[in-house]
């Protein structure tokens, strides 16, 4: 599932420049929106099981603080790019408007391959890590949460690091949390769970049941795995998930809870036994009524956009859509569900989260998930009357709506001095 076609930051350029045709936003503000407030760019040494020291690279940018804090995820991979983080950041500014939480949009990333250290060695990189960001992060400035390859133990040691360096608990300065240290009932499926009620009210508006329609999930971590789930149990048929070792199809449906489990215990969908093994390529352009792209960004590309046999495409990781392939699923009749309406669940019980940390007063999951559903299901509306009002496609739709909610707050606080 490589993630190189496109560099992301271009493509979030582009994504801009289209919704600013649908606007009329100053062009001193729009410059102003379109970068990065700060960037933060550090070299870290992390002493190894081995007893060896090994300089690692990371960085945290913040494209936006002019709705709030900044919010978005840290990311632990090999291939991380400063431009895939700014993108990420800017990606994540919108999102929070579109379901209009009081956040701007941050993201952090590391270059690593997480799953070639021990835990000893995570640990080290993730408490030297945050100490290099710690004048960025806050409750009050900037609240990372988990993200690809990282998990809530990560922010566990986040918080305590922070925690250490200011002297006193602040369970509010991440997100992504366990339980045991004020993390939110929810939260974990939060992502594939919104995914869920954003693509139904899709099916609904074009007319398409639920009960029985065909899933293919690319993806199968956090996100892919609960958006599966969640398909699954309001009765869709799952036929094909993948992860990095390939896919897994079966016609008939997937068993989503039970392959959940073997995934758990073996870290491959491959070795399912109840399917045939297709390729990440294959699986993409299977018949099917819902495509979920939950991996990485730049999948579906104006190489394969003509061979999806989808009716929806429910962008459940960040980006997976280039600008060329949205064209070409567009004039093929393929609806798409971006990236900032559909895995916005995820922010959204984040913003849950902290707010539930600042008061030390928490919401049980059943709360938790009806509000999620309220907000997601509004934020949907919210994009589709503003497609139809606009003539335009949903992402486009989405996007205008997020960066008129970002230059309004900008506009009515002012230019300083």
């Amino acid at each position: 599932m490589s993630s190189k076609q496109r560099n992301p930051w271009h493509v979030a350029q582009e994504q801009f420049d289209k919704a600013l045709h649908h606007l009329d936003v100053p062009a001193s503000i729009a410059e102003f929106l379109r970068y990065p407030k700060r960037e933060l760019t550090v070299n870290f040494p992390v002493r190894m099981d081995d007893g060896s020291v090994r300089i690692i690279t990371g960085y945290r940018v913040h494209h936006n603080t002019v709705r709030g804090p900044t919010k978005g995820g840290i990311r632990y991979h090999q291939d991380v790019t400063l431009d895939e983080v700014r993108a990420l950041a800017m990606w994540m500014t919108w999102k929070c408007a579109v379901v209009n939480i009081p956040y701007g949009g941050a993201k952090g990333g590391i270059v690593v391959d997480p799953y070639q250290l021990s835990q000893r060695e995570l640990e080290n990189l993730t408490r030297r890590y945050t100490t290099e960001i710690t004048m960025l992060i806050g409750p009050d400035s900037d609240i990372p949460a988990p993200d690809v390859g990282t998990n809530a133990q990560v922010m566990a040691w986040l918080m305590d690091t922070y925690s250490i360096l200011h002297g006193h608990s602040v369970p509010a300065v991440v997100t992504g949390k366990p339980l045991s240290i004020g993390g939110s009932l929810g939260r974990n499926q939060a992502t594939g769970v919104g995914v869920m009620y954003v693509t139904r009210e899709a099916m609904r508006r074009v007319g398409i049941p639920i009960e029985g329609a065909r899933v293919v999930v690319q993806g199968f971590g956090n996100v892919g795995s609960n958006a599966a789930l969640a398909m699954h149990e309001q009765g869709a048929k799952v036929i094909a998930v993948s992860d990095v070792h390939g896919g897994i199809y079966n016609p008939n449906g997937l068993d989503i809870p039970a392959l959940i489990r073997h995934v758990l215990e073996t870290r491959n969908v491959t070795t399912w036994p109840d399917g045939d093994v297709i390729t990440n390529e294959e699986l993409l352009t299977l018949e099917c009524e819902v495509l979920i792209p939950a991996a990485l960004e730049n999948q579906i590309t104006s190489e394969n956009a003509h061979e999806i046999k989808a009716k929806i495409v429910a962008e459940g990781a960040n980006g997976p859509t280039t600008p060329r392939a949205d064209e070409i699923l567009r004039e093929r009749g393929i609806l798409v569900v971006p990236d900032i309406l559909c895995n916005a669940g995820g922010v959204t019980v984040s913003y849950f989260e902290w707010v539930q940390g600042l008061q030390s007063f928490f919401w049980d999951e059943e709360e938790v998930l009806k509000r999620l559903e309220r907000i997601m299901v509004r934020a949907f509306d919210d994009v589709w009357n503003m497609a139809e009002a606009k003539g335009v496609d949903l992402r486009i739709a989405a996007t205008v709506l997020a960066i008129n909610r970002v230059a309004e707050a900008t506009v009515m606080r002012g230019i300083y001095p």
